[in-house]
Protein backbone atom coordinates (compact mmCIF):
# COMPACT_ATOMS: atom_id res chain seq x y z
CA UNK A 1 0.00 0.00 0.00
CA UNK A 2 2.82 2.24 0.30
CA UNK A 3 5.60 3.80 -2.12
CA UNK A 4 8.35 2.04 -0.91
CA UNK A 5 6.72 -1.29 -1.84
CA UNK A 6 5.41 -2.35 1.35
CA UNK A 7 2.91 -1.56 4.34
CA UNK A 8 2.35 -1.22 8.00
CA UNK A 9 -0.18 -3.40 8.58
CA UNK A 10 -2.91 -4.26 11.67
CA UNK A 11 -5.80 -5.90 12.28
CA UNK A 12 -8.89 -5.13 13.39
CA UNK A 13 -11.92 -7.11 14.61
CA UNK A 14 -15.75 -6.53 14.72
CA UNK A 15 -18.87 -8.27 15.72
CA UNK A 16 -21.91 -8.03 13.31
CA UNK A 17 -24.63 -6.92 13.15
CA UNK A 18 -23.20 -4.01 15.44
CA UNK A 19 -20.29 -2.98 14.80
CA UNK A 20 -18.97 0.01 16.56
CA UNK A 21 -16.28 1.65 18.76
CA UNK A 22 -17.17 -0.38 21.37
CA UNK A 23 -16.64 -3.53 20.03
CA UNK A 24 -13.65 -3.16 17.96
CA UNK A 25 -10.93 -5.17 18.68
CA UNK A 26 -7.49 -4.15 17.33
CA UNK A 27 -3.41 -5.57 16.61
CA UNK A 28 -0.52 -3.38 17.07
CA UNK A 29 0.77 -2.08 13.75
CA UNK A 30 3.96 -3.91 12.30
CA UNK A 31 6.24 -1.64 9.89
CA UNK A 32 7.31 -2.13 6.61
CA UNK A 33 6.17 -6.02 6.10
CA UNK A 34 4.07 -7.43 3.39
CA UNK A 35 4.41 -10.89 5.80
CA UNK A 36 3.01 -9.69 9.26
CA UNK A 37 3.42 -12.18 12.01
CA UNK A 38 1.81 -10.63 15.51
CA UNK A 39 1.36 -13.88 17.52
CA UNK A 40 -1.06 -11.71 19.76
CA UNK A 41 -4.57 -12.60 21.22
CA UNK A 42 -7.65 -11.24 21.56
CA UNK A 43 -10.35 -11.20 23.45
CA UNK A 44 -14.40 -10.50 23.82
CA UNK A 45 -15.55 -10.44 27.25
CA UNK A 46 -19.45 -10.87 27.73
CA UNK A 47 -20.02 -12.98 24.45
CA UNK A 48 -23.41 -15.59 25.29
CA UNK A 49 -24.32 -18.46 23.84
CA UNK A 50 -27.15 -16.05 21.92
CA UNK A 51 -24.31 -14.30 20.66
CA UNK A 52 -22.37 -17.38 19.08
CA UNK A 53 -25.61 -18.09 17.04
CA UNK A 54 -25.67 -14.73 16.17
CA UNK A 55 -22.71 -13.05 15.60
CA UNK A 56 -20.22 -12.94 12.85
CA UNK A 57 -16.75 -11.86 13.00
CA UNK A 58 -15.55 -9.88 10.97
CA UNK A 59 -11.64 -9.51 10.46
CA UNK A 60 -10.41 -6.13 8.52
CA UNK A 61 -6.46 -5.68 8.00
CA UNK A 62 -5.46 -2.07 7.17
CA UNK A 63 -2.45 -0.30 6.40
CA UNK A 64 -1.70 2.34 8.82
CA UNK A 65 -0.45 5.57 7.77
CA UNK A 66 1.10 8.50 9.75
CA UNK A 67 -0.66 11.25 7.81
CA UNK A 68 -3.65 10.17 5.81
CA UNK A 69 -6.46 8.02 5.94
CA UNK A 70 -5.49 4.82 7.24
CA UNK A 71 -5.71 2.21 3.98
CA UNK A 72 -8.28 -1.19 3.51
CA UNK A 73 -6.59 -3.76 2.65
CA UNK A 74 -9.01 -6.46 2.64
CA UNK A 75 -10.80 -9.08 5.10
CA UNK A 76 -12.66 -11.85 5.84
CA UNK A 77 -16.11 -13.13 7.77
CA UNK A 78 -16.87 -15.84 9.84
CA UNK A 79 -19.85 -17.24 11.36
CA UNK A 80 -19.36 -17.63 15.05
CA UNK A 81 -21.76 -20.65 15.07
CA UNK A 82 -18.79 -22.99 13.39
CA UNK A 83 -17.37 -22.48 16.67
CA UNK A 84 -17.20 -25.57 19.03
CA UNK A 85 -17.03 -24.22 22.48
CA UNK A 86 -13.32 -24.95 24.69
CA UNK A 87 -11.78 -26.03 21.06
CA UNK A 88 -9.53 -23.85 19.09
CA UNK A 89 -9.48 -24.12 15.39
CA UNK A 90 -6.45 -22.98 12.92
CA UNK A 91 -7.80 -21.10 9.44
CA UNK A 92 -6.51 -20.24 6.52
CA UNK A 93 -8.22 -17.83 4.68
CA UNK A 94 -7.76 -15.24 1.65
CA UNK A 95 -8.34 -11.97 2.12
CA UNK A 96 -11.18 -10.32 0.07
CA UNK A 97 -11.32 -6.80 -0.84
CA UNK A 98 -15.09 -6.00 -0.25
CA UNK A 99 -16.46 -3.02 -1.89
CA UNK A 100 -17.94 -0.55 0.85
CA UNK A 101 -21.67 0.56 0.24
CA UNK A 102 -21.59 4.39 -0.30
CA UNK A 103 -24.14 6.79 0.29
CA UNK A 104 -24.35 9.33 -2.61
CA UNK A 105 -22.25 12.45 -1.95
CA UNK A 106 -19.29 10.56 -0.56
CA UNK A 107 -15.88 10.20 -1.61
CA UNK A 108 -12.87 7.93 -0.77
CA UNK A 109 -12.39 4.54 0.81
CA UNK A 110 -11.57 5.48 4.04
CA UNK A 111 -14.80 7.39 4.15
CA UNK A 112 -17.11 4.54 2.23
CA UNK A 113 -15.46 2.46 4.93
CA UNK A 114 -16.71 4.60 8.04
CA UNK A 115 -20.05 4.24 6.48
CA UNK A 116 -20.16 0.90 6.19
CA UNK A 117 -19.28 0.49 9.67
CA UNK A 118 -21.93 3.14 10.39
CA UNK A 119 -24.87 1.66 8.38
CA UNK A 120 -24.12 -1.92 10.26
CA UNK A 121 -25.17 -0.16 13.55
CA UNK A 122 -28.10 1.75 12.18
CA UNK A 123 -29.56 -1.73 11.17
CA UNK A 124 -29.77 -3.11 14.74
CA UNK A 125 -32.00 -2.31 17.60
CA UNK A 126 -31.62 -0.25 20.75
CA UNK A 127 -31.06 -3.17 23.22
CA UNK A 128 -28.08 -4.52 20.95
CA UNK A 129 -25.76 -1.51 21.51
CA UNK A 130 -26.73 -0.34 24.72
CA UNK A 131 -23.84 -2.92 26.12
CA UNK A 132 -23.60 -5.26 28.78
CA UNK A 133 -22.62 -5.66 32.47
CA UNK A 134 -20.76 -8.46 34.60
CA UNK A 135 -22.51 -8.47 38.09
CA UNK A 136 -22.01 -10.60 40.99
CA UNK A 137 -24.47 -11.72 44.09
CA UNK A 138 -23.65 -13.31 47.12
CA UNK A 139 -25.95 -13.57 50.19
CA UNK A 140 -23.39 -13.64 53.18
CA UNK A 141 -24.79 -15.16 56.05
CA UNK A 142 -21.82 -14.18 58.27
CA UNK A 143 -22.25 -10.74 57.96
CA UNK A 144 -25.83 -10.86 57.16
CA UNK A 145 -26.22 -9.20 54.21
CA UNK A 146 -26.00 -8.67 50.21
CA UNK A 147 -22.43 -8.59 48.75
CA UNK A 148 -23.52 -7.34 45.34
CA UNK A 149 -20.31 -6.86 42.68
CA UNK A 150 -20.27 -4.59 39.81
CA UNK A 151 -17.16 -6.41 37.63
CA UNK A 152 -17.02 -4.07 34.25
CA UNK A 153 -18.84 -3.72 31.35
CA UNK A 154 -19.00 -4.38 27.42
CA UNK A 155 -19.82 -2.98 24.34
CA UNK A 156 -21.64 -0.09 25.77
CA UNK A 157 -22.92 2.64 24.06
CA UNK A 158 -21.00 5.57 23.15
CA UNK A 159 -22.61 9.23 24.33
CA UNK A 160 -19.94 11.53 24.01
CA UNK A 161 -18.75 13.76 20.70
CA UNK A 162 -15.16 12.18 20.77
CA UNK A 163 -17.03 8.40 20.00
CA UNK A 164 -16.74 7.23 23.88
CA UNK A 165 -18.52 7.39 27.44
CA UNK A 166 -17.07 8.45 30.89
CA UNK A 167 -18.67 5.23 32.63
CA UNK A 168 -20.26 5.29 36.05
CA UNK A 169 -22.69 2.71 37.77
CA UNK A 170 -25.28 3.39 40.77
CA UNK A 171 -27.03 0.72 42.48
CA UNK A 172 -30.44 1.13 43.90
CA UNK A 173 -31.71 -1.60 46.27
CA UNK A 174 -35.72 -1.02 46.46
CA UNK A 175 -38.51 -0.17 47.64
CA UNK A 176 -38.07 1.24 51.42
CA UNK A 177 -34.95 1.26 52.06
CA UNK A 178 -33.49 5.16 52.46
CA UNK A 179 -30.18 6.94 52.02
CA UNK A 180 -28.34 3.36 52.39
CA UNK A 181 -29.99 1.14 49.27
CA UNK A 182 -27.99 3.63 46.91
CA UNK A 183 -24.40 3.80 46.08
CA UNK A 184 -22.51 4.71 42.70
CA UNK A 185 -19.56 3.64 41.84
CA UNK A 186 -15.94 5.45 40.29
CA UNK A 187 -16.20 7.42 37.33
CA UNK A 188 -13.58 5.63 34.36
CA UNK A 189 -12.69 8.19 31.85
CA UNK A 190 -13.13 7.71 27.87
CA UNK A 191 -13.93 4.21 27.72
CA UNK A 192 -17.02 1.69 26.76
CA UNK A 193 -15.27 -1.18 27.89
CA UNK A 194 -14.44 -0.34 31.84
CA UNK A 195 -13.08 -2.56 34.57
CA UNK A 196 -14.67 -1.64 37.98
CA UNK A 197 -14.14 -4.61 39.71
CA UNK A 198 -16.37 -2.82 42.77
CA UNK A 199 -18.25 -4.47 45.60
CA UNK A 200 -21.15 -3.02 47.61
CA UNK A 201 -23.13 -4.26 50.97
CA UNK A 202 -26.15 -4.42 51.89
CA UNK A 203 -27.35 -5.10 55.79
CA UNK A 204 -30.67 -6.73 55.23
CA UNK A 205 -32.22 -9.96 56.52
CA UNK A 206 -31.98 -12.79 53.59
CA UNK A 207 -36.02 -13.42 54.53
CA UNK A 208 -36.30 -9.92 53.26
CA UNK A 209 -34.73 -9.94 50.07
CA UNK A 210 -37.41 -11.68 48.05
CA UNK A 211 -39.32 -8.56 48.36
CA UNK A 212 -36.85 -6.56 47.01
CA UNK A 213 -35.33 -5.51 43.41
CA UNK A 214 -31.93 -4.55 42.69
CA UNK A 215 -31.87 -1.21 40.19
CA UNK A 216 -28.56 -1.08 37.99
CA UNK A 217 -28.16 2.02 35.85
CA UNK A 218 -25.01 3.08 33.52
CA UNK A 219 -24.57 6.44 33.32
CA UNK A 220 -22.03 9.08 31.16
CA UNK A 221 -21.04 11.54 32.89
CA UNK A 222 -20.98 15.44 31.97
CA UNK A 223 -19.20 17.99 33.84
CA UNK A 224 -21.80 20.67 34.35
CA UNK A 225 -24.71 19.43 33.05
CA UNK A 226 -27.20 16.63 33.76
CA UNK A 227 -25.38 12.86 32.78
CA UNK A 228 -26.34 10.91 30.03
CA UNK A 229 -28.28 7.23 30.51
CA UNK A 230 -26.53 4.49 28.68
CA UNK A 231 -28.69 1.55 30.09
CA UNK A 232 -29.86 -0.75 33.02
CA UNK A 233 -30.99 -3.54 34.43
CA UNK A 234 -33.58 -4.72 37.33
CA UNK A 235 -32.58 -7.98 38.94
CA UNK A 236 -35.88 -9.13 40.94
CA UNK A 237 -38.53 -11.52 41.97
CA UNK A 238 -40.47 -9.14 39.50
CA UNK A 239 -37.95 -9.37 36.65
CA UNK A 240 -37.68 -12.43 33.79
CA UNK A 241 -35.21 -14.10 32.36
CA UNK A 242 -31.51 -14.23 33.27
CA UNK A 243 -32.45 -11.19 35.91
CA UNK A 244 -35.01 -13.50 37.60
CA UNK A 245 -32.58 -16.59 37.57
CA UNK A 246 -29.62 -14.47 38.81
CA UNK A 247 -31.38 -13.11 41.82
CA UNK A 248 -33.21 -16.83 42.53
CA UNK A 249 -30.00 -18.04 42.24
CA UNK A 250 -28.35 -15.59 44.57
CA UNK A 251 -31.55 -16.32 47.19
CA UNK A 252 -31.32 -20.42 46.91
CA UNK A 253 -27.61 -20.44 47.03
CA UNK A 254 -26.27 -18.58 50.38
CA UNK A 255 -22.39 -17.92 50.74
CA UNK A 256 -22.33 -18.68 47.13
CA UNK A 257 -20.96 -15.41 44.71
CA UNK A 258 -22.94 -16.04 41.28
CA UNK A 259 -21.65 -14.19 38.62
CA UNK A 260 -23.72 -13.42 35.18
CA UNK A 261 -23.56 -11.53 32.33
CA UNK A 262 -26.88 -8.87 31.81
CA UNK A 263 -28.05 -7.19 28.66
CA UNK A 264 -28.43 -3.32 29.21
CA UNK A 265 -31.67 -1.84 28.38
CA UNK A 266 -32.75 1.78 27.21
CA UNK A 267 -35.72 1.70 29.29
CA UNK A 268 -37.33 5.19 30.31
CA UNK A 269 -35.27 6.22 32.92
CA UNK A 270 -35.62 8.63 35.71
CA UNK A 271 -33.42 11.45 35.40
CA UNK A 272 -29.80 11.06 37.20
CA UNK A 273 -30.19 13.28 40.26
Amino acid sequence: MDSNGLADPYVKLHLLPGASKSNKLRTKTLRNTRNPIWNETLVYHGITDEDMQRKTLRISVCDEDKFGHNEFIGETRFSLKKLKSNQRKNFNICLERVIPMKRAGTTGSARGMALYEEEQVERIGDIEERGKILVSLMYSTQQGGLIVGIIRCVHLAAMDANGYSDPFVKLWLKPDMGKKAKHEMQIKKKTLNPDFNEEFFYDIKHSDLAKKSLDISVWDYDIGKSNDYIGGCQLGISAKGERLKHWYECLKNKDQKIERWHQLQNENHVPSD
